[in-house]
């Protein structure tokens, strides 16, 4: 399973960047799909998953703000997006894509390459 993260670059202090990450390969399933960051010296954090039924979830220290951004899939549901708007300096980090992939009727959490994003004052 492959995981092609897309969409990050440098924007302004609140711009708007649309993350895609669209999973590749002999997938017999998919289940939650999901959204992480890492910014320099700092653990990776969840930012926001959604299940294959639609159910989203945010990070509790981003609820309120990134739910004006939203989590989505396409509806093949081998793509997953995030909508960030009024971004802030401290949203600075590389995003990482994750997935639970069912390869040959066994489930694995995956992992994309990370896209950077950074965001100006």
């Amino acid at each position: 399973v492959q995981l092609q993260a897309s969409g990050g670059g440098l924007v302004q202090a609140g711009g708007s960047l649309r993350l895609s990450c669209a999973a590749s390969g002999s997938i017999f399933g998919l289940k939650t799909m999901g959204w992480f960051r890492q910014a320099p010296g700092k653990q990776r954090e969840l930012v926001a998953t959604i299940t294959s039924d639609g159910r989203r979830d945010y990070a509790d220290s981003l609820k309120g703000r990134f739910t004006i951004s939203t989590i989505s899939r396409d509806s093949a549901k081998t793509t997953v997006y995030l909508q960030m708007n009024s971004l802030k300096p401290e949203d600075t980090a590389v995003y990482y894509c994750n997935a639970d992939a069912s390869v040959l009727s066994k489930w694995l959490n995956y992992w994309g390459q990370g896209t950077q994003v950074t965001v100006s004052s």
